[in-house]
């Protein structure tokens, strides 16, 4: 591989708008996250972070992976998020930001890795089971 074409390489990371670029799922929820240096203005859904996400906890979790980097209020993020609900839409988002950094910075891999925010959490909810009223749950047993 030539010079030319590592530089080649490392420029399709980003796009024409200097974005970085990654997809982030957890559940049933599947963020596209969008990253660029900036002044911090988070844009989920063409909304602001605190009208999308009410509550304290969500926006904490959406902002754990620039906090965990030094890198709070130095990047604007804007995602587009679908399915689930909220709180596994703010984990897409939060995965989606951690693979999007991986692009910008290859050796913030170590610290994200540690936290486990590079990894999909693939839990999902288990199925209903037939002649049971939930997955786990069963009648009352009754000997006679």
């Amino acid at each position: 591989m030539t010079a030319t074409t590592e530089k080649v390489v490392e420029k399709a990371k980003q796009d024409s708008l200097g974005r970085y670029y990654a997809t982030g799922k957890r559940k049933e929820s599947v963020a596209r996250v969008w990253i660029s240096l900036g002044k911090g203005e988070i844009s989920i859904n063409d909304k602001k972070m605190p009208e999308y996400f009410e509550r304290d906890v969500l926006q904490m979790i959406v902002n754990q992976p620039f906090a965990l980097v030094d890198k709070l209020g130095k990047f604007n993020l804007k995602a587009t998020v679908q399915g689930g609900g909220k709180s596994g839409q703010a984990q897409a988002i939060r995965h989606g930001i951690s693979k999007a950094l991986l692009l910008f910075d290859e050796t913030l891999r170590s610290t994200l890795k540690k936290e486990g925010l590079v990894t999909r959490d693939a839990r999902r909810v288990e199925r209903k089971k037939p002649g049971q009223p939930k997955a786990r749950k069963s009648f009352q047993f009754s000997k006679r």
